[in-house]
């Protein structure tokens, strides 16, 4: 498997398909999107070429420290996480996980802005971060066992300051401005940082969370990877200005980074978390980027969405940008590509074989921890599920001792 190509995650779509939009009136869409793209802060062009211009300034200063070994730790991060990501997508499709949201093509977006973090800074991701997931030392076979349906998360948040996958749309936004709102009472020098996505940044939970990190000066910053798509919705029905400006209307700045660009998405995070620092309180940032795959293993991108517009998104490839530009400077040779390559075929046969490997859990668990002092209604609930489940192993021995009798 080519682990930067996008080719192999292609959606299939008869060329005569007449679900949702015709092929006309997309490409119409397709045409009109692309003229209306915003100019942003991009430190690489999609052909691997470094940018240096007076509005990317501010922020390239914030990686003028990168060294090669720093890009090719970012091409690492980029290739593995789009590896794990393929693996995960194919055993849903094999009946070995019920969903899976993936992340294919936002992999810059978010091991840019996930490796801008330290560690003592707190992350609320949604369910689709599994690049910054990695970043934070998440074992990414733990990230799988909620889509398996084994357990309600697989890791202690703690541990990593990495909270567990929220599956309510922009209700993290919420907990990460309470978490910060702590975080400035109690002096601390860290920062939080909270992801959502463009049909996100429509939920009131998110307007709230402006609100009072606004308010309160809180050190969060908001990243919003506008993959412009809230499912089947264009970002363009959800929103009259770029998303980046609602920004303005809550007393805070907003930002619209190249969510393909790894070293963008780095220096522009590296900014504002250094804002949140410094209490300057809470800044947007908006990785404005693509989603190359489906919404989710349920979902089927060819209704409403144009072929060309996926096409013109795989020639700005976050991997194949940051590829070319170590192929150019000569940063790197092809016998580090090989050994990635097969890093990268090592962890999926690991995550496959983790998955499956997975016990099933405590049928009963989900009767614990409702009520502190426990409940009359949930102890008869648990008592009907309990005779349930027995009379499976009764039906088993009696028709055990129907066929032996039978012989």
């Amino acid at each position: 498997m080519t682990v930067e190509s996008t080719a192999a995650h292609k959606p299939r779509r008869s060329a005569g398909s007449k679900a949702g939009a015709t092929g006309t009136e997309r490409t119409t869409r397709t045409t009109a999107r692309k003229s209306a793209e915003p100019e942003l802060v991009q430190l690489l062009t999609p052909e691997g070429k470094r940018v240096k211009n007076a509005r990317n300034a501010e922020y390239a200063k914030y990686v003028a420290g990168v060294t090669p070994e720093d890009l090719r730790g970012l091409y690492r991060d980029m290739v593995l996480t789009r590896r794990f990501d393929a693996e995960a997508t194919a055993l849903q499709r094999q009946g070995e996980l019920g969903l899976w949201a993936s992340l294919l093509g936002q992999e810059a977006a978010q091991i840019g802005s996930g490796r801008a973090t330290r560690e003592d800074d707190y992350v609320f991701p949604t369910y689709r971060e599994h690049g910054v997931a990695w970043c934070r030392g998440v074992d990414p076979t733990n990230l799988l066992g909620m889509f398996r349906g084994v357990n309600n998360g697989g890791w202690d948040p703690n541990s990593n300051n990495f909270h567990l996958y929220t599956i309510v749309i922009g209700s993290q936004t919420l907990h990460a401005t309470g978490y910060a709102m702590g975080v400035a009472k109690d002096g601390a020098d860290s920062a939080v940082i909270a992801y959502f996505g463009d049909g996100a940044s429509s939920q009131g939970d998110v307007a709230e969370s402006f609100t009072f990190s606004a308010v309160y000066n809180a050190p969060v910053v908001f990243f919003c990877q506008n993959n412009q798509w809230a499912i089947s919705e264009p970002t363009e029905k959800q929103t009259r200005v770029p998303l980046y400006q609602r920004a303005q209307g809550y007393g805070f700045p907003g930002v619209r980074v190249d969510g393909n660009d790894v070293l963008a998405c780095l220096a522009v995070t590296r900014w504002a978390l250094e804002r949140a620092r410094n209490g300057e309180g809470p800044t947007l940032v908006e990785a404005y980027t693509y989603r190359m795959g489906a919404h989710t293993t349920s979902d089927d991108p060819t209704k409403y969405r144009a072929d060309e517009e996926r096409e013109a998104w795989e020639a700005k490839d976050p991997i194949l940008r940051l590829r070319r530009h170590l192929e150019a400077s000569n940063h790197t040779d092809e016998g580090f590509f090989a050994e990635l390559e097969a890093e990268s075929e090592a962890l999926g046969r690991r995550v496959r074989e983790a998955v499956r490997a997975m016990p099933d859990p405590d049928r009963f668990a989900i009767f614990e921890n409702v009520y502190a002092d426990g409940h009359a209604l949930v102890d008869e609930e648990r008592a009907q599920f309990a005779a349930y489940q027995a009379s499976f192993a009764t039906e088993s021995e009696s028709g055990f001792a129907a066929g032996t009798g039978g012989n």
